[in-house]
C-alpha cells in the first residue's frame, strides 16, 4: 500500500506540474498586457515599467514560470507589492491581493456547497438506485429510472432560476441563497445553501441512481451471489451483504471525480445563485486575464481531482476484497 501511495503521489506532482506549465504557456500566448490592468487609468510609462518589474512579467516565460514555482515552496519578494510567504501563488494582476489568501477566502463557500450537495446526491441517488435494483422490473424500478432520465436532462441554470422564482420569491419556502460561515451560525449556513444544494444535486442524483441500479443488477447476476442464494441466504441478506459491496467500486470512483470537480469550483451553480466561491473567482480571472489567480484556481481544481482519485484507489481494497492494489 505504501509503495502504491508513493507512486500515485509522485505521479500527481508531475501532473500538477504539467498543468501549471501549460496554463502559464496558454496565458502567455494571449496578446494582452496584464500590467495595464494593474496600473489603472492614469498610468505613466514609468509606473507601467515598475509594475512589470514588481510582478516579474518583464522576463521570459520560462523565467516567469520558474520564479512562480520557486515561490510556491519558498516564498517570493514582489518588490513594491511586498513579500509573499510560502505557499506563494503570486499577486493578482487585477486587485493586487495575494492569490493564496484570496482563494482561501473563497474556498469555505465552495467546500460547503460541494460537501452539502454531495451528501444529498449520494444518499438519495444511491438509495434510489438500490431500491430500483431490489424491485427490478416493478413500478418502483420504472419510476426511478424515468425520474433519473428526466433529472439528467435538466440544466442547473434552468432549474436554479425556476426554483428561486417559485420557492423563494413566490412561496417563500426557502431563503435567498447566501453564505454564512458554519462556525458563526449553523442554521443560517444551512438555510442559505439549502436551495443550491438541492439544485446542484439534481443532475448528480440522476447519474448515481442509474449507475447504482446498473451495478447492482450486474452484481446480482454474478456467480458468488447465486452461490450465496443457493446456500439458503435470503434475497435481502445477499443484496445488502454481498452485492452492495461489489457494486460500490465504480460508484466510489465516480464520487471521487465528482467531488474533486465540485471543490475545484461549481461554476454554473455559483453563477446562478450569485455565490462568491472558487467558480466565480475562476470566471472573473478569465475575464480580467489575471494569470496568477487563474493559475492558482486551476492548480487547486486539478489537485482536488488528483487527490480524490488517489483516495478512491486506496479505498478500493477496503470496499471489495477481490480487488488488490498492484
Amino acid at each position: 500500500m505504501l509503495r502504491f501511495l508513493v507512486r500515485r503521489v509522485s505521479g500527481a506532482m508531475v501532473i500538477l506540474l504539467i498543468i501549471s506549465a501549460v496554463t502559464f504557456w496558454l496565458f502567455y500566448a494571449v496578446p494582452r498586457d496584464p500590467a495595464m490592468m494593474s496600473c489603472g487609468k492614469n498610468c505613466t510609462p514609468e509606473a507601467l515599467e515598475q509594475i512589470r518589474k514588481n510582478l516579474g512579467i518583464d522576463e521570459s516565460i520560462v523565467m516567469q514560470y520558474w520564479h512562480w514555482l520557486a515561490g510556491v515552496f519558498a516564498g517570493r519578494d514582489y518588490g513594491g507589492y511586498g513579500y509573499c510567504d510560502a505557499p506563494c501563488l503570486g499577486y493578482s494582476f487585477a486587485n493586487r491581493e495575494p492569490v493564496f489568501g484570496t482563494i482561501m477566502d473563497r474556498l469555505p463557500l465552495t467546500l460547503s456547497l460541494a460537501f452539502g450537495a454531495a451528501v444529498v446526491f449520494v444518499i438519495v441517488g444511491v438509495g434510489a438506485g438500490m431500491l430500483a435494483a431490489l424491485k427490478q422490473g416493478k413500478f418502483l424500478d420504472k419510476f426511478a429510472s424515468s425520474v433519473s432520465l428526466l433529472g439528467s436532462s435538466l440544466q442547473i441554470y434552468f432549474v436554479g432560476y425556476i426554483a428561486m422564482f417559485f420557492l423563494v420569491s413566490e412561496l417563500g419556502i426557502l431563503s435567498q441563497p447566501s453564505y454564512t460561515p458554519l462556525t458563526e451560525n449553523p442554521a443560517a449556513w444551512v438555510s442559505g445553501l439549502l436551495l443550491p444544494w438541492l439544485v446542484l444535486s439534481i443532475i448528480f442524483t440522476a447519474n448515481y441512481t442509474r449507475m447504482t441500479r446498473s451495478q447492482m443488477v450486474e452484481q446480482l447476476s454474478e456467480d458468488y451471489v447465486r452461490t450465496a442464494r443457493a446456500k439458503g441466504l435470503s434475497k435481502r441478506n445477499v443484496f445488502f451483504r454481498f452485492a452492495w459491496r461489489g457494486a460500490m467500486g465504480p460508484i466510489v470512483t465516480l464520487f471521487g471525480i465528482d467531488l474533486g470537480v465540485l471543490i475545484g469550483g461549481a461554476i454554473i451553480t455559483e453563477t446562478t445563485f450569485s455565490l462568491q466561491g472558487i467558480g466565480r473567482l475562476a470566471i472573473q480571472s478569465v475575464d480580467q486575464s489575471d494569470l496568477p489567480m487563474l493559475l492558482g484556481v486551476t492548480v487547486l481544481a486539478a489537485g482536488a481531482i488528483v487527490i480524490f482519485n488517489i483516495i478512491v484507489d486506496a479505498v478500493y481494497a477496503l470496499i471489495d476484497p477481490r480487488i488488490r492494489l498492484a
